[in-house]
């Protein structure tokens, strides 16, 4: 075997950890690579990658910063994706339909009773928006380029309706989901097909911005499962239920998974490693084996909790995007984000992770897809 050949083996096991590889010197020597290809580390599923879509309008700006431009679920232009899409290296495509706004969405079904109107930006309310609407004749359109690109979709649901929010963050009350329910009811009397059905996000643990209990929770999650069964009962396959899209915290997913228990059949979570995307030192992390190597205990703690409880869940990575408040410009879009990205996606495989969904597809400074003009950005090849 050509020595290049030899060397591009070896350096994607090491990008995926499947090897423990020091580099000591550049000289060219001849030799041979055994790969003992027999017992599996770990498994994913074959539409293993994933992107997001968010919600955030134009307005969303961090650190002086506005890069979101037209890139939310409700404006994005969607005759440009389609083709960059249909020809993407991982085709099928999967989609995640979420993020921090999604809590304060309603939906435009025939009998909702509420004004369909715009997030307005507010930033002495929750999340800093004023509660949105997603138009069913928008609801029509994407799902007409999921057809049409083979999309396989995740979509996030409101899981804050009927909660009232304390001034320390923690939610009261059960889940209203009679919106929720009405609108998967559309889409399925409407034939569009959905994958999964995902139920808040960064609402368990600590939360980010606001906070549910994981009896709660999963009392909700329950609710949830019992909706997409009787929605969809002569419906095969039926579409996911996956929760609870936030950050990892031992306890309070012990809990969940616990009390769910095969009311799931993902249990997500997001992973924002290298801290804000303002950060001095965001490259240093990016090239520090040592410091990407520490969300391996986060993997590695999901991996045993899913295998010590009742649930069947898998283990899914429903956003990451490195750097949170979207990233960093000629950082997040630019080539040296793939070290983050391979690390990630290898660590992810090692622990029996069955999805990876990156922030994002579109939007932020860490799109795969620059976000005025589409093109594709270094990790898009990844």
């Amino acid at each position: 075997m050509a020595y290049r050949q030899i060397l591009a083996i070896v350096l994607f096991l090491c990008v995926f950890q499947f090897l423990d590889c020091t580099v000591s010197s550049a000289v060219e020597e001849n030799g041979t690579v055994f790969v003992y290809g027999r017992a599996a580390v770990g498994t994913i599923d074959e539409d293993f990658i994933c992107a997001t879509l968010d919600w955030w309008p134009p307005e969303k700006c961090d650190y002086g910063s506005c890069s979101w431009d037209h890139a939310s679920i409700l404006n994005l232009d969607l005759t440009i994706v389609v083709p960059i899409s249909k020809n993407t290296a991982f085709a099928p495509l999967k989609i995640r339909i979420g993020g921090t706004l999604q809590d304060i969405v309603i939906y435009e079904t025939p009998d909702s009773k509420q004004p369909c109107l715009p997030f307005t930006k507010n930033s002495s309310i929750l999340f800093g928006y004023t509660q949105g609407c997603l138009p069913m004749r928008r609801w029509d359109e994407l799902n007409a380029f999921f057809r049409k690109t083979g999309t396989k979709v995740i979509f996030g649901l409101n899981a804050l309706s009927g909660r009232s929010i304390k001034s320390n963050g923690e939610a009261i009350g059960a889940w209203n989901y009679t919106n929720a329910e009405s609108f998967i009811r559309f889409t399925a009397e409407n034939n569009y097909t959905i994958d999964g059905w995902e139920l808040g996000n960064e609402l368990c643990g600590s939360g980010v911005g606001a906070r549910v209990g994981a009896n709660q929770y999963a009392i909700d999650t329950i609710n949830l499962r019992n909706i997409v069964n009787r929605v969809y009962k002569n419906v095969s396959p039926m579409p996911l239920v996956i929760g609870p899209g936030g950050f990892f915290e031992v306890d309070w997913f012990t809990e969940y998974l616990n009390k769910a228990e095969n009311s799931l059949n993902a249990t997500t979570r997001h992973i924002y490693d290298l801290g804000p995307g303002v950060d001095e030192h965001l490259i240093e992390k990016i090239l520090n084996p040592s410091y990407l190597d520490q969300e391996a205990k986060s993997f590695r703690s999901l991996k045993n909790i899913i295998k010590n409880s009742s649930t069947k869940a898998v283990a899914w990575v429903g956003e990451s995007g490195g750097a949170y408040n979207s990233g960093r410009n000629l950082v997040s879009n630019a080539f040296v984000y793939s070290f983050w990205y391979l690390d990630q996606l290898g660590m992810a495989s090692l622990y029996d992770t069955k999805t990876y969904c990156r922030q994002s597809l579109i939007g932020g400074n860490y799109g795969l897809l620059n976000t005025t003009n589409f093109t594709p950005n270094p990790d898009y090849y990844r």
